[in-house]
């Protein structure tokens, strides 16, 4: 790769969506308060939407604000390698939690910007609503977004590398705690009184609604740094150790709609901002932090004996984003350990920020310069063997026969919706294989071609979000009633089967609109039972848990959708396309797979089923050895014979039915 970014690429970000350059981030005149909704005369069928920024404006800290005294904003672009020379992996203690940057660059958090699904999906919603991407922007380079950049809607002001930092050191260590609270920096005062003031503080969170110090400081958890390094000044931030803190990016509603008396939404009127500014009056996109709020994490807590979230947590008991997102570990986040008054902790935070996107980071790799990223293969192969595994811990499942049917149980240990987040691509089914006394097998559902990426999931449990236009939206854009893939269009929910988390209620889910669409739990329940007939003949099944970052119907969305290269490359569409094609069509991930035998012997050990633990067992082991569906000595139920199998024959020697 030459220079920053490979010429086609760079060449399709320049011209993304094609939207002349507006006056962005001037609040609305009178107030900013819409009068009421459109009425059918004045909306066109064609797309796009003729919406300008005022109708994506939002309350919070607007872009380059000036500093209480006055002065000009102190930008937060900085190096990426200017926080790497104190805050990465000391080689002279190679541990690598003790490097921030090293786990960072690493994250989707860092590549927010660069994430070529994002940039395919922002060009495609510039051509459904214009100026639309702005509201993308606030989340996905959030500190471009505070220096003025996103004035085109577009990332066509991006000139620079530091431009695609997405969630960078200096965005999240600026960000100040929206209620004021007595353990807060005294200096938080004097920003919030400024946003009430200027009519601007946000009541609710969300929405990329950010409050940062226009003031260049470290706002951070710890109080025993010790020396400070940085040529600013630190600050000690509760706020960083809080919910409250991921609310900003991680619970979104569209802007552009209001809910209507019987539970539908309809557009506003154009060139205004939100009526109500509550986000509760708007179409909701994802609300993982409502979700979380709503749950038995926020209230208390959830304790994991078995420690498969938090790290080195000195409870193991999981309440914020932070404890499984950011889990403990014992190290140091400064090379300067050594020095008095830093040392070592058993409390770093690990800001890998693991969640469940599978592939991309190879996508970014692949496309960026490392030099630009911090990116490198090893770093890769570490996160997505981390990030497998923190899908395999969100969840357990439980097989049980009942009679001539098998029941299929998907438990949800997650704070929040299982899955949640962005709500196309994503999804989980289960694939269940039904095989004979051979080993042969008789019956699958939840097919999946991991070669092309097809797949045939109408005989098996999807769990997703589908999103839909009504009536009213589809005459307004000419599109078809139905299922859309369209965020900034959608108007309403036609599925929602994803499971809730511990304490779900009812109630509090639909007072936030997050209940089930097409689907029910009850209340407390935060598991799912599917039940599966068991075919004649049949002696075992084998059930996985799959998960899919990006489905191909998605992925052919993006596309056959995103606008045309003005350069005549190809389009930002295509190049996601065939980044997914080249990264292994985000092959889906076994969250949990196990194999049921079908009217076998209770007793453990007993492999051949003669009621009897011995020599005979220990032979049937052997003679199934190797990789084994159905077979009699694969007595873990994990796919094959070896010598786990033998050692529980041997600890279960002389058992008796």
């Amino acid at each position: 790769m030459n220079g920053h970014f490979k010429s086609a690429f760079w060449t399709s970000l320049l011209v993304l969506g094609g939207i002349t350059a507006v006056s962005a981030h001037a609040r609305p005149a009178s107030s900013g308060v819409a009068a009421g909704k459109l009425q059918p005369q004045q909306r066109g069928a064609a797309l796009p939407l003729p919406t300008t920024v005022n109708d994506f404006f939002q309350p919070g800290q607007q872009p380059q604000p000036t500093t209480i005294e006055g002065d000009p904003y102190q930008q937060m672009y900085s190096s990426i390698y200017n926080c790497a020379n104190c805050h990465k992996v000391d080689e002279a203690f190679d541990d690598r939690v003790m490097g921030p940057f090293n786990t960072w660059s690493t994250s989707m958090m860092a590549h927010s910007a660069r994430d070529v699904i994002w940039q395919a999906a922002l060009a495609i919603s510039n051509t459904e609503s214009s100026m639309s991407g702005e509201y993308c922007i606030r989340c996905h380079a959030p500190q471009s977004w505070a220096a003025g950049l996103s004035t085109t809607g577009d990332l066509s002001n991006f000139t620079d590398p530091e431009h695609f930092e997405g969630v960078s050191c200096h965005m999240c260590h600026r960000v100040v705690d929206p209620i004021a609270d007595i353990e807060n920096p005294v200096e938080d005062n004097d920003i919030l009184q400024a946003l009430v003031n200027a009519g601007t503080y946000p009541d609710d969170p969300g929405n990329g609604r950010f409050i940062f110090d226009p003031v260049d400081t470290r706002r951070g958890p710890e109080d025993d740094w010790g020396v400070n390094m940085h040529g600013a000044d630190i600050l000690v931030s509760p706020h960083h150790n809080e919910s409250t803190h991921c609310a900003s990016c991680h619970d979104l509603h569209n802007p552009l709609m209001s809910e209507n008396p019987d539970g539908s939404h309809s557009l506003n009127a154009y060139d205004s901002a939100h009526p109500t500014q509550s986000p509760h009056d708007m179409m909701p996109e994802q609300l993982t932090y409502s979700e979380w709020l709503n749950s038995d994490f926020a209230d208390g807590g959830v304790n994991f004996p078995d420690g498969r979230f938090g790290g080195d947590h000195p409870t193991g008991t999981m309440q914020s984003c932070q404890d499984c997102h950011m889990p403990k570990q014992y190290g140091a986040s400064c090379i300067f350990w050594y020095v008095d008054g830093i040392g070592l902790s058993p409390d770093i935070p690990d800001h890998s920020f693991v969640g469940a996107n599978t592939w991309v980071l190879r996508s970014v790799h692949d496309m960026w310069d490392p030099n630009d990223t911090g990116l490198n293969d090893e770093a890769l192969d570490r996160m997505s063997a981390q990030t497998e595994s923190f899908l395999q811990s969100a969840s357990d499942m439980d097989l049980v026969e009942l009679e001539d049917e098998l029941s299929v149980t998907v438990t949800n240990w997650t704070g929040h919706k299982l899955p949640t987040g962005f709500p196309e691509g994503r999804r989980m089914w289960l694939n269940v294989r039904f095989f004979d006394d051979e080993g042969t097998q008789m019956q699958e559902n939840g097919w999946y071609d991991f070669d092309t990426g097809d797949s045939l999931l109408d005989d098996t449990k999807v769990y997703e979000i589908k999103l839909g236009l009504d009536a009213e939206m589809a005459t307004l854009t000419g599109l078809p009633v139905g299922e859309t893939k369209s965020l900034t269009l959608a108007n309403t929910i036609i599925k929602d089967n994803r499971i809730p988390p511990a304490g779900f209620s009812n109630a509090a889910y639909e007072s936030f609109k997050g209940e089930p669409v097409g689907y029910s739990y009850a209340d407390l329940q935060h598991w799912d039972e599917t039940i599966y007939d068991i075919p004649t003949d049949a002696i075992a099944a084998q059930v996985t848990l799959y998960y899919q970052t990006t489905s191909k119907e998605y992925i052919e969305y993006l596309r056959d959708n995103s606008p045309p290269d003005e350069k005549g490359g190809p389009s930002i569409g295509q190049i996601a396309y065939d980044q997914w094609v080249m990264h292994g069509r985000s092959a889906p991930v076994a969250m949990d797979s196990q194999v049921i035998y079908f009217g076998k012997s209770k007793i453990t050990g007993d492999a051949n089923g003669d009621g009897y633990v011995g020599v005979d067992d220990l032979l049937a082991v052997i003679q199934s050895w190797g990789l084994c569906i159905a077979c009699d000595g694969d007595l873990n139920r994990d796919g094959r014979a070896d010598v786990n199998d033998l050692l529980i024959v041997i600890a279960n020697w002389d058992g008796q039915g």
